[in-house]
């Protein structure tokens, strides 16, 4: 829409989202702080890595995999800055998203491609030997031969792995609970009601994670905003004890510390939730809106990971789409949250938008925007690790959140060429679209702003609009923290742990790395 309307458009859905309750001195200033934050677009990326011995480097902008090291093979190489290959299981893809527990990594489930062997549903791979990791057991219950999407996680207090199953984008009905004491062999918790097909729970899902303490596991259906929190008090026993509308979309979240707090991402940033009742068990319990925060700078927000410095809570919340990065939110006055600091690499940024259409063409859907996050522990944490969709695992200094830099990355070769054999990735089933309709968003912001040339957007792939190629990787999952390594897995190349340098990264002793859900 023209630029003075999609100003006043703005100023309306300031105004209406404006906290209830929260009267002010100065209507008009709040309005007009509210429409800045929500346009508001970071043109600043975080300083690049210091690649040492033994790197092989990007060859051209921050996070980029040109056109030119796609169609040569270059990419089928992949780009190591500061951290190393240490081993791998890649079986036929990893689904969306994986978890990690003890010496253990279990790969998620797509339907219907993991239904075709040889090892169907969820895969428990144990990787006592990070060298030589080894499948040790598949989880073939209904949930898990579904798909299990962004659903599964661990609670590392209660031991417990969940999953639901999700066919395509939204699912129902189906839940799986599993006691992971030996981590190698989870035994099923919940035979009956949501693994049984005659006993399916009454869900929507499509995202889902844990309470801090491990007694609820909320299950986020994404259209529209249908929230359940299912009480694993006696996890043989899941049963719904709380569910509603909580808006026109529910995506990821992060939940705080004490239970109390759910921050559920929206279209284009979240909503502040009280959650309190229904952590204390309440009769009837209520969920209240509290505060929400919106912007343009990014959509399709996936999650946020509660972190505290120096007391202060904070958030690190991600956009999967729009080139919106990675955002530092101040939760101090949860009636008004504020982004005080944006994470992104040189690709994600305005001028860059035509360089990423010419590159990233023929790869599919997604191009290079950060999925999900894990930070190495709660309180001050020193290095967040991201999986950054075709960029690959990205790792930040974040002991000062406010002056963020890159220290890492692995970025896994392209596995071009290989997509039928990579029956459970998503990227595979989804090259069959070439363009890079995620951020279509942003590409159209540049064009308004008089930022995008289209001669730079050119490229020999620019007819790639079917049928791409899979000359990156796309990386969903959370790069999960065990000492200097980083255990995850992207969607072709499967299950992989990375080690750091010793000179970039020491671990903290009290590491504890948080995912938010």
């Amino acid at each position: 829409m023209p630029r003075p309307l999609f100003v006043l458009a703005a100023a309306l859905l300031a105004a209406a989202v404006l906290p209830l309750g929260s009267a002010s001195a100065d209507l008009q200033s709040d309005i007009a702080g509210q429409v800045q934050e929500f346009l508001d677009i970071g043109k600043v990326a975080v300083p690049p890595a210091d690649c040492g011995p033994g790197s092989r480097p990007e060859t051209g902008i921050q996070g980029d995999v040109s056109a030119a090291d796609r169609d040569s093979g270059r990419s089928t190489q992949g780009y190591t800055c500061n951290m190393s290959f240490v081993g791998g299981y890649q079986g036929r893809g990893a689904g969306i998203t994986s978890t990690t527990f003890d010496h253990c990594s279990y790969t998620g489930s797509f339907f219907p491609g993991n239904l075709l062997g040889p090892a169907q549903g969820v895969q428990v791979i144990d990787a006592s030997d990070p060298a030589h990791p080894a499948l040790t057991a598949t989880l073939t219950e209904p949930a898990m031969l579904a798909g299990t999407w962004e659903s599964l996680k661990v609670n590392t207090a209660r031991k417990l792995l969940v999953g639901t199953g999700v066919p395509f984008l939204e699912g129902t009905g189906y839940l799986s609970v599993y006691d992971i004491s030996d981590c190698a062999h989870p035994r099923l918790l919940n035979p009956g009601p949501g693994s049984n097909l005659g006993m399916p729970l009454p869900i929507t899902t499509h995202e889902g994670g844990f309470s801090p303490d491990g007694r609820t596991y909320w299950a986020s259906g994404i259209a529209p905003g249908f929230v359940s929190a299912v009480d694993l008090t006696d996890p043989a026993n899941p049963h719904v004890v709380w569910q509603g509308l909580t808006g026109i979309e529910a995506h990821g979240f992060g939940i705080s510390p004490d239970g109390n707090r759910m921050y559920l991402s929206a279209l284009g940033g979240f909503t502040a939730l009280d959650i309190s009742a229904v952590q204390r068990r309440d009769p009837d319990p209520q969920v209240d809106h509290i505060g929400r925060v919106f912007w343009t700078d990014g959509w399709a927000t996936q999650h946020s990971v509660p972190v505290r410095y120096d007391g202060k809570p904070y958030l690190f919340t991600v956009d999967e789409g729009g080139a919106g990065g990675v955002k530092l939110v101040d939760i101090s006055d949860e009636n008004d949250p504020k982004v005080v600091n944006k994470i992104k690499l040189r690709i994600n940024l305005p001028e860059n938008q035509d360089s990423m259409v010419a590159s990233s063409m023929g790869g599919s859907v997604f191009s290079y925007d950060p999925h999900y996050c894990a930070a190495d522990r709660p309180d001050n944490p020193t290095a967040l690790a991201c999986g950054w969709e075709s960029s690959g695992i990205r790792v930040f200094d974040v002991r000062d959140p406010f002056h963020v830099r890159e220290m890492a990355y692995f970025n896994p070769p392209a596995r071009t060429g290989q997509n039928l054999q990579l029956w459970n990735s998503p990227h595979a089933l989804a090259s069959l679209i070439g363009a890079p309709i995620m951020d279509g968003f942003s590409v159209a912001r540049t064009i308004l702003d008089g930022k995008f040339d289209p001669a730079q957007a050119l490229s020999p792939r620019s007819g790639m609009v079917a049928g791409g190629d899979v000359s990156t990787d796309w990386c969903f999952a959370p790069p999960e923290w065990h000492g200097s390594q980083l255990w995850t897995t992207c969607n072709d190349n499967g299950f992989m742990v990375l080690q750091l340098d010793n000179d970039v990264y020491s671990p903290p002793a009290d590491q504890q790395s948080i995912v938010g859900s």
